[in-house]
């Protein structure tokens, strides 16, 4: 991932305030520390900071067409580039870099080109010849992207909070699948599937169809200049990537690269549901595995870092983004620059396990599809930034264009959970990879029950983060929340704790308006929580509150406060460990 900053129609072309985008776009060098771009026209400025992945001896940033009257700074990666420079058969390109079919895409096909890009990316493109710029962000929001207006009448525009939440006096996320173009003024949805009309899809479960288009989904983004790598929790998803890419790898151009050995990642406590299921998963597809150890308190103290870095408040993230933050530096540090992981197949195909409680295909697939449109503010933000924090690229195939028009076509009566029958939550994924002449996965991995990520890396994770905020906000401190925070009142004492963490770094109101509120059971949509009476009672994110369904579920809601706290934390100890050796490039 890189960073993109950009400022647009400021009052000031001064040497200052050049100084002052520079100083901002430094903000996110932590996304991108290869190199750094800033380009100046008259009044706008667009700055970019570089995650070489692609062409990274001269795809440089920002990026131009021949005559440079066209500039784009750019986010992300475009998988079909190869495709689309064939499209242009008279346009010369300065750089292999894939983003730099954008700004000749624009000059051929004006702001219509958009729905062509085949990937993840954020970008800001300006016209310099009538000074009109259009920006633009991914379908699902894969990549982060904010915007901003300033008392000057600017728009500011940046991968994260952080580049413009001093400069603007409004700010909010950019909506995923939607333009902003200068020339109309305003914004407008491009990406419009099937799926987001109010029709519930009739169409018959092929596995070999869905097999087929996630398959593809993964090898397309197997186009890389650098070392990778997959993420392996040992649940379903994170193990259908890891198999795929393993299977595919040696007919690329990153194995003659590289070498055909894929390297495996997991992080988790000692002893976690996690490390025992990816360590199986990686021996079975005889991957390089790397398995990184991390304790509470090596978490709890990383609890401010990660707010700073995930800009949000959301308990759920952040249980969730902490042992991704703290693996991902560690899969940096082994040479490794982009990473493939499994995000988004819960919201496609109903996987949290609450969905065992959907009254009728109907819900099902109307919930599946509200979780795919907030994805930007849970999965997708955490992925991208715990990794970003670290100069890591995380990509993410359920979330293929074309794999979730697949995948959300297919009769939601098919994806719903009927135990009695011996479907399981995500059975039809299960169901297209059980191969019985050529498996993809062994049986009791594939048909593993749902794990969050934040419970899969250990139970007692999630326990020790309530516990600590237990030892840090009082119940008077709570009896106050509704008028300290009355915008999202946290309702728990960790909630409580990352709320005021999250105020001291971005304190402003515009900030705490992008952080997504409302109740919630095992992840679900405030919607949802409604399928079942007795879940009012037990409001959490994480999967074991799901009572009933998961099989570690609570025995009952825990106490904010607890007598064992003291001995609880007095027995976390420091250690961050590595099992396997650096990871061998071969030539």
């Amino acid at each position: 991932m890189c960073g993109i900053l950009a400022l647009l129609g400021c009052s000031d072309d001064s040497q200052a305030k050049r100084v002052r985008v520079l100083e901002l776009s430094r903000r996110l060098k932590h996304r991108g520390p290869d190199w750094s771009g800033l380009y100046q026209h008259g009044d706008c400025y667009l700055a970019h900071q570089r995650l070489a992945i692609i062409d990274p001896a001269s795809g440089d940033q920002p990026l131009f067409n021949e005559d440079k009257s066209i500039v784009v700074t750019v986010n992300g990666e475009i998988y079909n580039h190869e495709d689309l420079r064939k499209r242009l058969p008279n346009h010369k390109f300065r750089t292999g870099s894939d983003c730099d079919v954008i700004a000749h895409l624009y000059e051929e096909y004006g702001e219509s080109f958009i729905d062509m890009l085949d990937g993840m990316f954020s970008f800001v493109l300006l016209d310099t010849r009538d000074n009109s710029f259009i920006v633009a962000r991914d379908a699902i929001g894969i990549t982060s992207l904010y915007i901003g207006w300033s008392l000057d009448g600017s728009i500011w525009v940046s991968s994260e909070l952080k580049g413009l939440n001093d400069d603007c006096e409004h700010f909010e996320s950019f909506p995923p699948g939607h333009l902003y173009s200068s020339r109309e003024g305003g914004l407008r949805r491009w990406y419009n599937p099937p799926c987001f009309s109010e029709a519930i899809p009739t169409t018959p479960y092929d596995p070999l169809v869905l097999r087929r288009a996630f398959e593809n989904a993964v090898i397309k983004r197997l186009m890389t200049d650098v070392p990778f790598g997959v993420l392996l929790s040992g649940g379903l998803d994170s193990s259908l990537v890891a198999s795929i890419t393993a299977r595919h790898l040696a007919g690329t151009k990153a194995a003659k690269q590289w070498g055909t050995q894929l390297h495996s990642f997991c992080v988790g406590l000692e002893g976690s549901p996690d490390l025992k299921a990816a360590k199986e998963v990686a021996d079975y597809l005889g991957t390089v595995h790397h398995e990184f150890h991390f304790t509470v308190q090596d978490g709890i103290d990383a609890i401010e870092d990660v707010i700073y870095h995930i800009e949000t408040y959301d308990v759920t993230t952040i249980r969730a983004s902490t042992p991704m933050f703290l693996m991902a530096r560690k899969i940096k540090s082994l040479g490794v620059k982009m990473v493939i992981s499994g995000e988004g197949s819960d919201e496609i195909f109903g996987g949290y396990l609450y969905f065992h409680k959907a009254p009728n295909k109907e819900e099902f697939h109307q919930e599946t599809c509200r979780k795919i449109k907030a994805l930007h503010q849970y999965d997708c933000l955490r992925a991208n930034k715990a990794t970003s924090a670290w100069g890591l690229e995380a990509r993410v195939p359920f979330l293929d264009k074309e794999f979730i028009n697949v995948a959300m076509d297919i009769d939601p009566q098919w994806k719903m959970i009927k135990r009695e029958e011996g479907r399981i939550e995500k059975w039809v994924l299960r169901k297209a990879f059980d191969d019985e002449e050529r498996p993809y996965l062994p049986k009791h991995i594939l048909y593993r029950q749902k794990e969050q990520f934040s419970d899969g890396v250990g139970y007692s994770w999630i326990d020790g983060l309530k516990a600590h905020a237990a030892l840090h906000v009082t119940d008077k401190m709570m009896l106050n929340a509704a008028h300290i925070f009355p915008q999202n009142t946290p309702t728990t004492k960790e909630a409580y704790y990352y709320r005021t963490i999250f105020e001291r770094f971005f304190p402003q109101n515009s900030a705490r308006l992008t952080v997504p509120g409302g109740a919630s059971i095992a992840c679900s949509t405030a919607k949802a929580v409604e399928w079942d009476a007795a879940w009012s009672n037990n409001l959490d994110p994480s999967g074991r509150a799901a009572l009933g369904v998961h099989l570690s579920a609570y025995d009952k809601q825990v106490p904010s406060v607890s007598p064992g706290i003291p001995e609880i934390l007095d027995n976390v100890h420091l250690k961050m460990e590595v099992s396997t050796p650096g990871v061998a490039i071969q030539s």
